[in-house]
């Protein structure tokens, strides 16, 4: 019998698939040609009058909560260090497997993010974590704190790996290695 952890990986889905909130690159056709008010195009042209008392600035102003499926979005379309299909492709991050908890002060947020490398013996697990940690950081608001794990079971080394990605000081150092960074500035130059 083999003790090595079960993992489902390597599993490509289509990437129409994933589930997001992202809005579709296709923009509707313009049925009215002459769209425009011609104020924009003609300097003599009338003005209306604009009555904006219906709207409301406290909407405006009210940021949405930052949810599992827009960091899902986030990090789905980061391309795999080794192959060029995506890690919400690969299965390698999952809507499922992302948590946003309120912290005990009340003034910041964890971001829990577990992923699963695409073989049990992933030599590129390490940069995998790291690319999603810095691309969590490069995104969100100083308030979120990022915790980015590989889950239980999924990699042979997984607790040392869950150790690495823990330790600020270590990340920030692989921050520093030329070579590393260049993996995870490829990884994230895919993002759309």
């Amino acid at each position: 019998m083999s003790s090595e952890p079960a993992n489902a990986n390597p599993t490509i889905l289509n990437l129409s698939d994933l589930p997001t909130r992202k809005a579709t690159t296709s923009k509707p056709k313009n049925t009215l040609a002459s769209a425009t008010p011609a104020y924009l195009y003609d300097p003599f042209a009338a003005v209306p009058d604009l009555d904006f008392s219906g709207d409301s600035e406290e909407d405006d102003e009210t940021p949405e909560p930052i949810d599992s499926q827009e960091i899902f979005d986030l990090v789905a379309t980061m391309c795999d260090p080794e192959h060029p299909i995506t890690l919400g492709e690969l299965a390698v991050v999952n809507l499922d497997h992302i948590w946003i908890t309120d912290d005990d002060n009340g003034l910041t947020k964890t971001v829990r993010l577990e992923f699963t490398p695409t073989i049990t013996h992933c030599h590129l697990a390490t940069v995998i974590g790291l690319g999603l940690v810095v691309r969590l950081q490069q995104s969100l608001p100083p308030k979120y704190r990022i915790d980015v794990r590989c889950r239980e079971g999924t990699h042979t080394t997984d607790a040392q790996l869950n150790k690495q990605l823990a330790d600020k000081e270590r990340v920030l150092s692989a921050l520093e290695n030329e070579t590393l960074m260049g993996l995870v500035g490829k990884m994230i130059e895919t993002c759309k």
